[in-house]
């Protein structure tokens, strides 16, 4: 799995963390943290190993097989909770056409942290 965080100045993952604080306030302190990976999308799935929270796949899919995609991966995968993005959805938009694999543990954690 080719790592793509130098394709992506880490500034500009950085912007897109501080650009969704309203719907995922936890992303860039993760991000700042290193438990979020950046990857190219290969086709396949792998395992999040500790200390990582998250990793997303930079694809070049559309946003209709971001969709099918992330949910496949989310009714087949206990321990993940799968999202995707798309720029052409603007509003919290990744850069790029991504896939979102997060750690269902960590996430429901904070959910709660950050509820309001």
């Amino acid at each position: 799995m080719e790592r793509k965080r130098n394709q992506c100045p880490s500034d500009k993952w950085s912007l897109y963390f501080k650009s969704i604080q309203e719907v995922c306030p936890w992303s860039l302190g993760a991000y700042q943290q290193g438990l979020i990976d950046v990857v190219e999308y290969k086709g396949y799935r792998i395992a999040l190993d500790s200390p990582l929270k998250a990793r997303i796949y930079i694809t070049d899919l559309t946003a209709r097989r971001l969709k099918k995609l992330a949910s496949d991966y989310d009714i087949r995968d206990q321990v993940n909770e799968w999202f995707w993005s798309h720029p052409i959805h603007r509003e919290y938009s990744a850069p790029f056409p991504i896939l979102i694999q997060q750690n269902r543990q960590y996430l429901e954690e904070m959910r709660r942290k950050y509820a309001k």
